[in-house]
């Protein structure tokens, strides 16, 4: 097959990936490709599709606003059904949510929180605080709206394209992508659990991003949340759940290192969750539908890593997103764009302050 030229190529076709296409195809000419048949395959199809404000490292929160606020923006211009309101309650001891309860949480009283979550029993917490300013989404509507704006834009993306070799000529990287050979000025790595991989394979050293599992079902529960509901988590990341148009979604919110891979669920970690929840709530699952795993890929210090590699020119980082992917999406884009096609942050609509503060944050070791 013919070879591609192209300013940026951007490997992964991840929420990471899409939304940065989508957002500098206007700036640049632009190659996308993604190894698996379909794009958004892993971590980005398997997503718990909520948006937190007061979720994760203070560089994670002002990212997340600023991802709502784009997103609202394209709500009101394009009339799509990209998030809806839900709130987030945090439950369990008094230590426990004190040290999760920031940003815009506010504590509730034990009478407000059973009210809210009357699934709750009332002997299974102590504590609990709130944010109503989170948001659920619609991820692969979300998904769908980037890839399209990407192509309507000319950005070519390219499926069933592994990157099997790469090499830099000191101006021009040639990427062998599938069975295109690719060249561009600039090569991003949006690989998610294999963004270290990729970085190997271009000849850049790594940034030590590590991937954990987290798996999640789909139930019928006999006295499931209403619709509306909140989305409930215990302080000590033992579980989460949430209403579902399909039943209900359950998580044991695990955190456990795992081999980039295609993950599967283990029905042992499926099972100690329904005990789990049925120790401390009247939820009364009854049968699970479907279960799933994902990647949350991240480093030590918990914050995505984005910017160009500080040893190997034309090489840009945007990995180790961990489980704020969708959350920051559109103002990590944002920050990309500034620094990959050299945009002034006002003409982007963005704030220059904020925006070099999360590049200082975010920038690769």
């Amino acid at each position: 097959m013919r070879g591609l030229d192209c300013d940026v190529l951007i490997i992964g076709g991840g929420i990471a990936g899409l939304s940065l296409a989508s957002a500098l195809a206007p700036f640049a000419a632009v190659v996308l490709v993604e190894s698996e048949p379909t794009l958004g395959y892993h971590t980005s199809s398997r997503s718990a599709r909520q948006l937190i404000p007061s979720y994760g490292p203070a560089p994670v929160q002002d990212l997340t606003r600023r991802t709502l606020d784009l997103l609202a923006d394209v709500q009101a211009a394009t009339g799509l059904a990209l998030t809806a309101p839900r709130s987030f309650m945090l439950v369990g001891s008094e230590s426990d949510v004190a040290a999760k309860a920031h940003g815009s949480m506010r504590q509730l009283s034990h009478a407000e929180a059973l009210r809210l979550g009357p699934q709750l029993r009332p002997e299974a917490f102590t504590a609990a605080a709130i944010d109503t300013d989170c948001v659920g989404a619609d991820t692969d509507l979300l998904l769908e709206y980037h890839r399209r704006r990407a192509g309507d834009d000319g950005v070519i993306i390219s499926t069933s394209a592994p990157v099997t070799a790469a090499r830099f000529d000191g101006t021009t990287w040639t990427v062998r992508a599938g069975r295109r050979s690719i060249g561009a000025g600039v090569v991003v790595n949006a690989a998610g659990a294999w963004a270290d991989g990729v970085a190997r394979l271009c000849g850049v050293a790594p940034q030590h991003l590590l991937p954990y599992r987290r798996t999640a079902a789909i139930v019928a529960a006999a006295n499931a949340p209403a619709p509306g509901s909140p989305m409930i988590a215990a302080a000590d990341d033992s579980f989460y759940y949430r209403p579902d148009p399909d039943g209900m979604l359950i998580s044991p919110s695990e955190t456990e290192l795992a081999e980039p891979g295609d993950a599967r669920p283990r029905l042992g970690d499926v099972d100690r969750l329904v005990t789990r929840l049925g120790a401390c709530t009247t939820l009364g699952i009854t049968a699970v539908r479907r279960a799933w795993t994902g990647l949350r890929t991240q480093r030590d210090s918990g914050l995505p890593v984005v910017g160009f590699d500080p040893a190997q020119p034309g090489f840009f980082w945007l990995a180790g997103q961990g489980g704020y992917g969708f959350q920051t999406s559109s103002g990590i884009a944002e920050l990309a764009v500034s620094l990959l096609a050299d945009v002034d942050p006002e003409d982007l609509g963005a704030d220059p302050a904020r925006l070099g503060a999360a590049a200082e944050a975010l920038r690769p070791a």
